[in-house]
């Protein structure tokens, strides 16, 4: 069956958009052409690295949708944990798609979202959000009820040799996240 053009990762309402009828789309879905990777979200298999599944399926949903805490800093490379569940953020107050197979939800303030966001493009029409190191970093501190002291201090032990790395610049991002800015900064005077 021939397909019309579309980005590795799609929605039906994209795949309407671009020509296809919906019966269409399960055709491409039973001929195992194409995969369903979300409620109403499709993939071409094979055009997109696997570590960028899930976070390109939420981005086609919700455009906002980016990879945090453990899964950024395994992107980073500044933890050996392999997470089983992509971390990916949303804004507070928006609703979380459903039908996400290994996707932790998180929400995160509005005011602060996007503080430390970097987009990525990883395939040709695919752009994807990834927080920063240093914003991720600060998310572990923030977080570290739940993501454990451990990954935190060994994601700033990872990241504090690396060229370009200046504690002055991540407190002068903590600045935004008065809670966790004392965390840090006493991490810092010890690890310094």
């Amino acid at each position: 069956m021939t397909t019309i053009n579309l980005a590795p990762v799609f929605t039906l309402e994209q795949a309407r958009m671009a020509g296809l009828r919906k019966d269409e789309v399960y055709d491409l879905l039973a001929a195992e052409e194409i995969e369903r990777v979300g409620r109403g979200v499709y993939l071409y298999p094979g055009m997109l690295d696997e570590r960028f599944v899930s976070l390109a399926s939420a981005t086609a949903v919700r455009s906002e949708a980016t990879m945090c805490l453990t899964s950024a800093l395994a992107h980073h490379d500044l933890t050996d944990v392999i997470p089983f569940d992509t971390d990916i953020a949303l804004p507070r107050g928006t609703r979380h798609p459903a039908g996400f197979d290994h996707v932790t939800w998180h929400s995160f303030a509005p005011d602060t979202f996007t503080l430390g966001r970097e987009t990525h493009r990883v395939a040709p029409g695919v752009t994807m959000a990834i927080y920063s190191p240093e914003r991720t970093i600060i998310d572990c501190f923030r977080l570290m009820h739940h993501e454990g002291s451990e990954t935190a201090y060994d994601a700033l032990r990872r990241w504090l040799p690396r060229t370009g790395s200046t504690p002055a610049r991540l407190l002068r991002m903590a600045d935004a996240f008065p809670k966790a800015k004392p965390r840090l900064r006493l991490a810092l005077e010890v690890l310094l």
